[in-house]
């Protein structure tokens, strides 16, 4: 039971909390109920069918990976209930061995490969204790004999598995796809409501960890731009579909170049980030009309690119008359103070609307606060934000000051995506999280196109650039509580070895496969090269793994092999011994037979017989060590050569 658990464990640990947390207490539950007695099987049925109907409830109308390996897991923890013999036993367990190859589908960190790995130690530890006592055996395997062999399990496979994953032709594209997730993460998406994000902005787990190469732009410029959120409809914001299939708008840029590399972690959606602006789609991603990125295929692992960005000088400068008008489109009738201050303030400014803008970023700045606790917005919640509550998030300013601006007449849209991020110094990365998600607003300017401006920031630029202690990584943790509050080197470590690992082993791609001998000169290896190297790998491997499974099979008492040894050159002659002879009787047998020297063959076996069996030999370090060498120096010789021989041959 406890092998089987171990399995499943880290199925567990992968599977959203509510489905983890009634798989596990389930299996414990079943466990508990079928110790002493099998649970009857019309109960065991529906217990059956009610943890899977609790599971597909949870788990939505829609059948996905977490979906299926949150059933394997119920199926493996309703097991325990038809468990009664040793045969059961080792059903459970094989059943078991799927759950860890289950975990990859839903992550490839190290932590999970570590406890897949405890896992199926400890589940091929008790099929061999199964074994034992199937065969009768009840205590004379020790667990550390056990363990000791699945460990020389692991050391025979090893080689091959490291050739196979080193150099076994990858594909720059799989052949299948590996379907979706049913509970998708949390993230950027390509709607917004205030006040949708507060599980978002509470999420502190790794959305991008970017690496940069020669200049690093400061945090308040590092916006990471998401979903561009044009079409409103009250009360959400949308991607707009009058763009889609447009070329990349027109950018002037700036003088100043961004180089950086960007790990992207895994969302189950198509849409990426890149720090404003992207200059071109690296690899086969596309370019959307609004600088988006967008992935040919859902980001269901985690994926590495290089890019290039450039803060622009004009975006847009010639705003075509649909996309204008849909950049200025407001529902009839709502936030009608909202609509009414923004008609006064448009006759105030005669036709500027720079001023606007800065007239609207000066009120915000003076009568504005920064809070995650704000009601839920009603029918008009502009009006309600900008009149009433003035508290919220970057949700509720960005939303609010949107519907302003498009009120006063200056084109304005939502843009979602991350801002700032957190430098590690064990390795000088970036660390974006989820929690560092960020809603802010472009507005339409003559002349220069779309402008940034971030009312949030304006209110708390210390919540949006992270330049506060308490924002540091850990520090609301347990171990951070623990530690004063200061969690961040435990924090900063345990990130750098999962961005190692990410480097090492998930970003080990095919174009990385075909540089990897290029540190011995050879600059890039095609497919026809890597299959000989890994045909040269697996078959060294394969004869490393003949040989320690011949090693196995030796004996393991030296002085039992040194005999065995004496016992091969008497068979070579005809004179081998019986396998019920007796060793002195084998001896006297071989000394009739008239090869010498018989009289130090019937000493050494007198002295192995004492060893083996009588008791009466010392059996210290120092008497073994000569009774090996004794046998291995003994030599028979042929009938014809035979002579008696005065000692131990040499």
């Amino acid at each position: 039971m406890a092998a089987a658990a171990a399995c499943v464990l880290p199925l567990l640990m992968q599977l959203p909390s509510p489905l983890g947390l009634l798989v596990g207490g389930s299996a414990v539950a079943v466990a508990a109920l079928s110790w002493r007695k099998p649970l009857h099987a019309l109960v065991r049925l529906l217990l059956t069918l009610a943890l899977l109907a609790a599971v597909i409830a949870l788990s939505g109308s829609h059948f996905g990976r977490d979906t299926g390996c949150a059933i394997l897991a119920a199926m493996l923890a309703m097991k325990p209930a038809e468990t009664r013999g040793v045969r059961d036993a080792r059903s459970l367990l094989g059943f078991a061995l799927f759950a860890p190859f289950a975990t990859f589908l839903l992550d490839q960190g190290p932590l999970s490969l570590l406890l897949g790995l405890a896992g199926v130690a400890l589940a091929l530890m008790a099929l061999l204790r199964l074994t034992d006592i199937e065969s009768g055996i009840r205590d004379a395997t020790t667990t550390r004999a056990r363990f000791g062999s699945v460990g020389r399990l692991v050391l025979l496979g090893l080689p091959l598995a490291l050739a196979a994953f080193w150099l076994f032709p990858r594909l720059a594209t799989p052949l299948w796809g590996v379907p979706e997730r049913t509970l998708a993460r949390t993230g950027l998406s390509d709607e917004m409501s205030p006040g949708d994000w507060i599980d978002l902005m509470a999420d502190d787990t790794p959305a991008l960890r970017v690496r940069f190469f020669g200049t690093t732009p400061p945090t308040s410029q590092m916006y990471w731009r998401g979903p561009v959120l044009s079409d409103f409809d009250g009360r959400t914001w949308s991607r707009s579909r009058r763009s889609t299939g447009l070329p990349p708008a027109a950018v002037t840029r700036a003088d100043v170049l961004w180089d950086y590399q960007v790990e992207i972690e895994p969302t189950e959606r198509r849409q990426m980030v890149a720090l404003e602006l992207p200059v071109e789609a690296p690899g086969d991603t596309r370019l959307g009309h609004d600088h988006e990125l967008f992935s040919p295929r859902p980001l269901s692992s985690l994926t590495r690119w290089r890019m290039q960005s450039s803060p622009p000088e004009t975006f847009e400068a010639d705003l075509a008359g649909p996309l204008q008008q849909a950049a200025l489109a407001l529902p009839a009738g709502a936030n009608p103070r909202t609509q009414a201050l923004a008609a006064r303030w448009r006759s105030d400014a005669g036709g500027d609307d720079q001023a606007i803008v800065r007239r609207a970023m000066q009120w915000i700045r003076s009568d504005f606060a920064y809070t995650l606790s704000t009601p839920l917005a009603g029918r008009h919640a502009a009006d309600e934000f900008l009149f009433d509550q003035q508290e919220g998030f970057c949700e509720h300013f960005s939303s609010a000051f949107v519907i302003l601006m498009r009120a006063a007449g200056i084109p304005a849209r939502v843009v979602t995506g991350y801002v700032g991020g957190y430098r590690n110094p064990i390795g000088d990365y970036w660390l974006v999280r989820r929690s560092d998600a960020h809603a802010w607003a472009e507005v339409w300017l003559d002349g220069r196109g779309w402008v940034r401006v971030d009312p949030t920031a304006a209110v708390a630029p210390e919540r949006i650039y992270d330049t506060l202690d308490d924002r540091r990584p850990g520090a609301d943790s347990l171990f951070g509580r623990m530690l004063g509050g200061d969690a961040s080197r435990l924090f900063n470590a345990t990130d750098w070895l999962r961005q190692s690992w990410n480097q090492l082993v998930l970003g080990f791609d095919a174009e990385r496969q075909s540089r990897l001998l290029r540190p011995l000169g050879i600059e890039r290896l095609d497919g026809v090269r890597l299959g000989l190297l890994f045909g040269l790998a697996a078959l060294s491997a394969l004869l490393w793994m003949a040989w320690l499974s011949r090693r196995a099979e030796r004996q393991r008492d030296p002085v039992l092999r040194a005999w065995h040894t004496l016992e091969r050159r008497y068979r070579r002659l005809g004179l081998g011994r019986n396998p019920d002879e007796p060793a002195m009787t084998w001896a006297q047998r071989v000394a009739d037979a008239g090869p010498g020297p018989a009289d130090d063959l019937l000493r050494l076996s007198q002295r192995f017989s004492n060893w083996r069996y009588a008791g009466l030999d010392d059996h210290s370090a120092r008497a073994s060590r000569q009774l090996i060498l004794s046998l291995r120096r003994h030599r028979p010789s042929p009938p014809h050569a035979a002579s008696p021989g005065n000692g131990e041959h040499r």
